[in-house]
């Protein structure tokens, strides 16, 4: 029992021995400046601390020191989406009859007049209409001088009354096929002037003028002398469109839609033009979503009088969705995002002192970034190379 008690005894007084060095220890670090917490300026922190850096003149020189100010931020969407013609405003212009090319008479990206003659073919039907108008023209032609004929003889008992009423009815029935045979060729755009010529010569014009159904620029030509076109058969022979209107297509997201309201205004831009804006509306807002993407187009109608941008162009486009909101808010420069994901801001008071601040972001437009908590508006902020200030705080120590 005594030898046990012993060496608890001795135990307990290596423990006081122990605990007697260590604060001794302690003692004198402290005196020399060197705690065992203490942290120098390059000791690398965590983001979420609130965290200080001391710059020297020097270094004051790679920032900018602003107050917190706010901003008028648009509330807006953006959707990526492509630039083609109107399609409202396009057509493709096919011959009403078939027949082979005879005479493409415009070129590709030339401006045509509503009614302007683009090409001309050799058409049969054409050719058959012109020979009834020619046969229609001499058989009244015949029949009226039978007419002639019937009245100069009749009273002189050369021609009896029932002949006379049946020259007068031949020149009549002659007479009608006669307006049809003309309105027949005139459904195939001869003139007056043209069906004229046509009887007196007694020449058949086989060539079908094709004339532009819209005013606009030729989009597309495939019209090689001696092809077979045929009513809707494709390629059509040209394409007119009205190029100062263009459409924008964009995919947005289905969770977008409800943002989105035809007649609404947009902006569209296009890597083309850097620095421009194209304005439009939505014009249109489709039916079906993507299954795949989960994405709904939307169509915007965009002026173009120059005609500048061009089918298949990448676009982007933007809508205010709602009115303006004014917030707390610091230039991009001033908000650093840490490697956690997290987003900072650096404070000071004296221009010297920094302080490293977590804050929550928002909106952002022309450079600035919404503050949605962590600053107050007022305080002073780094404004420019805030960056600089997280790089020296995660500097590794040096020797």
């Amino acid at each position: 029992m005594k030898r046990r008690l012993l060496l608890n005894g001795k135990t307990a007084g290596a423990v006081l021995a122990v605990a007697v060095l260590a604060i001794v220890v302690v003692f004198l670090r402290s005196e020399s400046g060197h705690a065992p917490n203490a942290r120098t300026d390059s000791t690398p922190v965590s983001a979420h601390s609130d965290e200080a850096v001391d710059l020297s003149p020097s270094q004051l020189n790679s920032i900018k020191v602003q107050s917190v100010g706010s901003y008028v931020f648009p509330v807006e969407k953006e959707a990526v989406g492509s630039i083609s013609l109107a399609d409202d405003l396009s057509v493709d212009v096919f011959p009403n009859y078939q027949g082979k090319l005879i005479n493409a008479l415009v070129e590709l990206g030339d401006k045509v007049q509503k009614g302007q003659p683009l090409y001309t073919i050799d058409s049969p039907d054409l050719i058959q209409a012109e020979s009834t108008l020619i046969g229609a023209a001499a058989t009244l032609e015949l029949t009226s001088k039978e007419l002639a004929r019937a009245k100069a003889l009749n009273g002189t008992n050369g021609v009896s009354e029932r002949e006379l009423e049946q020259a007068i009815s031949d020149q009549q029935t002659a007479e009608g096929a006669l307006k049809a045979a003309r309105e027949a060729v005139r459904v195939f755009g001869k003139s007056d002037a043209e069906i004229d010529r046509i009887v007196a010569s007694r020449r058949i014009d086989p060539a079908l003028v094709v004339l532009s159904p819209i005013a606009g620029e030729v989009t597309a030509f495939n019209a090689p002398p001696g092809l077979l076109v045929q009513p809707g058969n494709a390629p059509a022979p040209y394409s007119v469109a009205n190029v100062t209107v263009k459409w924008m297509l964009a995919d947005v997201p289905e969770s977008d839609v409800p943002s989105f309201r035809p007649g609404e205004p947009v902006e569209v831009k296009v890597m083309a033009y850097p620095g421009r804006v194209f304005k439009g509306s939505v014009s249109k807002i489709y039916e079906t979503v993507d299954p795949n993407t989960h994405r709904e187009t939307v169509r915007s109608e965009i002026s173009d009088p120059k005609n500048e941008l061009r089918p298949g162009m990448l676009a982007t486009f933007t809508i205010r969705v709602q009115k303006p909101v004014e917030a707390t808010a610091i230039p991009a420069n001033g908000v650093v995002r840490e490697s956690d994901g997290s987003m900072t801001a650096w404070v000071t008071t004296d221009r010297r002192h920094f302080v490293q601040r977590v804050i929550k972001t928002g909106l952002r437009n022309d450079d600035q970034v919404q503050v949605s908590a962590g600053l107050e508006r007022g305080e002073l902020v780094v404004t420019d190379n805030a960056v600089f200030l997280s790089n020296m705080l995660q500097a590794p120590p040096s020797d």
